[in-house]
């Protein structure tokens, strides 16, 4: 099976529809103001209007208030929820939706711990650590921290591009890969001609595999 692909800090309709064209299986769309890649209630509804069948939808919060997650859940079809935060699985879950934890890979993180604390999540997002952002880093942490075991339950994040993608799929054969920044032209801006290429690479890893 191919590695997913999700393309995340989705701002226009037209990169959402290059996404979905390259073959991406997800975009996400990020509801965290202070980000560069942030969207409105209406600028979300507008990009998953334009979004054809089997394109699943997904919604980065990062410590939202519920009446704020709600208020989105209102407005736009969200196939998953993606918590950036220090959200408890409890709180992740209480929307009735599939959600993915993010981890930023701190030196001390325990995965193991958090794959027994968020053991309801769909899948676990791994991102690179910096104090002071809660993701979009664009920098690579230590893929080799993550266990064998865990690699399917894994969606790798953390300044993929597509100079690496296949090589982080060939060593680390998650279950799913996720970019923003790697196929930008600009912060919130896609590259159609990046994004192929990041497909190309996650296509090229497979052949590998075959």
């Amino acid at each position: 099976m191919r590695t997913r692909v999700k393309i995340c800090g989705i701002t226009r309709p037209e990169d959402a529809l290059a996404a979905a064209r390259a073959g991406a299986d997800a975009i996400g769309l990020v509801f965290y103001p202070p980000s560069p890649r942030a969207v409105s209630t209406s600028q979300a509804a507008a990009i998953v209007r334009c979004l054809p069948p089997f394109v699943s939808t997904v919604g980065l919060f990062v410590d939202a208030l519920p009446e704020a997650v709600k208020e989105v859940l209102q407005e736009v079809p969200l196939d998953l929820l993606q918590f950036h935060g220090k959200e408890t699985a409890k709180e992740c879950e209480r929307y009735g939706r599939p959600y993915i934890k993010a981890l930023r890979m701190r030196p001390d993180l325990d995965l193991w711990t958090m794959e027994q604390t968020y053991h309801s999540a769909a899948g676990l997002l791994l991102d690179s650590y910096r104090p002071d952002l809660p993701g979009g880093t664009g920098e690579v942490f230590d893929w080799e921290r993550i266990p064998d075991s865990m690699r399917q339950r894994i969606i790798l994040a953390g300044g993929l591009s597509p100079d690496n993608v296949a090589s982080a799929i060939t060593r680390i054969h998650p279950y799913a890969v996720d970019v923003s920044g790697g196929v930008e032209r600009e912060k919130g801006i896609k590259d159609e001609a990046r994004i192929s290429a990041f497909m190309r690479g996650v296509e090229s890893a497979k052949r590998q595999d075959d």
